[in-house]
């Protein structure tokens, strides 16, 4: 039978992009980005299906830098959708919808030894209740923009 959705009322919304474009380098920020389920976004370094796109939520990106008592732009956390609305923990297992992408979310972000060469105690303030974000495998690909809706989606499987 397929996938039927429960859900088309939007949530969340999309706030930011990024991408990486060298081992180590800078994040890149766009505006409208393009997915493909064989990888995840193009443009971006790291292309593993399973783990194609990775999402940070604005609120607890603000909550961890508000603890560390610095301001660090949200893509040193290196991750590559900025969305506000959403509680990241409870996306596991569903899928989201946002502009033509539709995108199956895996688990749970960790955090690396980078993000304490980002700033000291970083890592550990991200590792807590989903902070360093979730991943997930786009399943259908297409494009998407800042600013686009968010729908949560839990779909039966028959």
């Amino acid at each position: 039978m397929g996938n039927k959705p429960k859900n088309d009322k939007p949530e969340g919304k999309v706030v930011a992009i990024a991408v990486r474009t060298a081992v180590n380098g800078p994040m890149k920020e766009l505006s409208e980005a393009h997915a493909t389920a064989a990888g995840g976004l193009e443009m971006d370094l790291r292309v593993q299906p399973q783990r194609g796109i990775t999402f940070l939520a604005k609120e607890q990106w603000e909550e961890v830098t508000r603890e560390l008592g610095v301001e660090l732009p949200w893509h040193t956390r290196r991750a590559n959708v900025l969305v506000e609305g959403l509680r990241l923990a409870d996306l596991i297992g569903k899928t989201i919808r946002f502009g033509d992408v539709e995108v199956a979310v895996r688990g749970e972000t960790d955090p690396c030894s980078v993000m304490d060469r980002e700033h000291s105690g970083l890592r550990a303030a991200l590792t807590p209740a989903f902070r360093g974000g979730v991943h997930g495998r786009v399943m259908r690909g297409g494009t998407f923009r800042v600013g686009d809706a968010i729908t949560v989606h839990v779909c039966a499987f028959g």
